[in-house]
């Protein structure tokens, strides 16, 4: 009941990203430790100062600031009232609250800060769902002290669209194309190639950041294309039944359905069946070529 109430931001951060599975949870969070560490890296407030995380989330970066900065401050900013309130019962357990503020803002608004009122700002999988992706930069910099640090990461969706026709989620659906094809138009429809989840890229991200002026600018591009299947043989029968039931009840984002919602929406139960009895032994053999790519930009006011 309690996710039900929530607002869809905190649905999906708490609950719906990891689709019920354990080593799902534990798989992303892994990853996303690594990218947290990254993105402080670049900043410096060993000696104290304040950090902004614009898109909090359920923390991770803003908490990461907190234990390797001992006697920074940190801003945790958030859209989402049900998130910051999660952080903020995390804080008190952890008896970090008196380094701590909790405000609601979106990333192209932070109007309720002063200039020149930080010494860091970072954001992680922010903009990609935000329309004002420009004006986002230009508050960055308008909240930085001079010699303040930006320091943001990005996945760059547009590298693996548009996938071809024969393709769901790299997998090979050729034989149950028009199927795949219903299933797939659920998703184009909420997120269309203009939304700003995919209507940019690494050189945009530059360009607003040089737009905004920033003095110096860096990006790191990581870019991947990797079939999973010699991953997929290592492991064992009931790891691989997880992937395909994670598959099926995790949602990529916010905005979106699970796999199985977006089946339901679509499909007959014959055609759910068809599209299952496909799928399904290509996701436990790792039958995909996976793109990904992502950035990691910093720069300084």
């Amino acid at each position: 009941m309690e996710n039900i109430q929530q607002d869809i931001w905190a649905q999906w951060m708490l609950k719906r990203r990891f689709g019920g599975s354990a080593e799902q949870m534990k798989t992303t969070m892994e990853h996303l430790y690594s990218v947290r560490d990254k993105v402080l890296n670049r900043t410096d407030l060993q000696n104290g100062g304040t950090l902004l995380d614009v898109g909090c989330g359920d923390g991770l970066i803003a908490f990461g600031a907190l234990e390797k900065f001992k006697q920074c401050k940190v801003i945790f900013s958030d859209i989402s009232q049900d998130l910051l309130d999660h952080s903020q019962g995390l804080a008190e357990e952890m008896k970090v609250l008196e380094r701590c503020k909790f405000v609601r803002a979106a990333a192209d608004d932070l109007s309720m800060f002063e200039n020149e009122s930080v010494e860091a700002v970072t954001t992680r999988s922010v903009l990609i769902y935000v329309d004002a992706k420009q004006k986002s930069f230009s508050e960055f910099y308008r909240v930085l002290k001079p010699k303040g640090i930006l320091s943001i990461f990005e996945p760059i969706n547009r590298f693996g669209h548009p996938e071809s026709a024969n393709a769901f989620w790299g997998y090979d659906v050729a034989p149950i194309v028009e199927i795949a094809r219903r299933v797939k138009a659920v998703y184009e429809k909420i997120q269309p190639a203009d939304d700003p989840m995919l209507n940019f890229d690494e050189r945009d991200l530059i360009a607003s950041t040089e737009q905004a002026r920033f003095k110096e600018v860096h990006l790191e591009l990581q870019a991947e294309i990797k079939s999973l299947a010699e991953d997929f043989i290592k492991l064992p029968d009931k790891l691989r039944q997880q992937k395909w039931e994670s598959m099926l009840s995790r949602a990529g984002n916010p905005k979106i359905p699970t796999l199985e919602e977006a089946m339901r929406q679509v499909l007959t139960a014959n055609e759910m069946e068809k599209f299952m009895a496909h799928l399904r032994p290509l996701v436990e053999t790792g039958q995909t070529v996976q793109r990904s790519s992502v950035a990691y930009l910093w720069a300084i006011k």
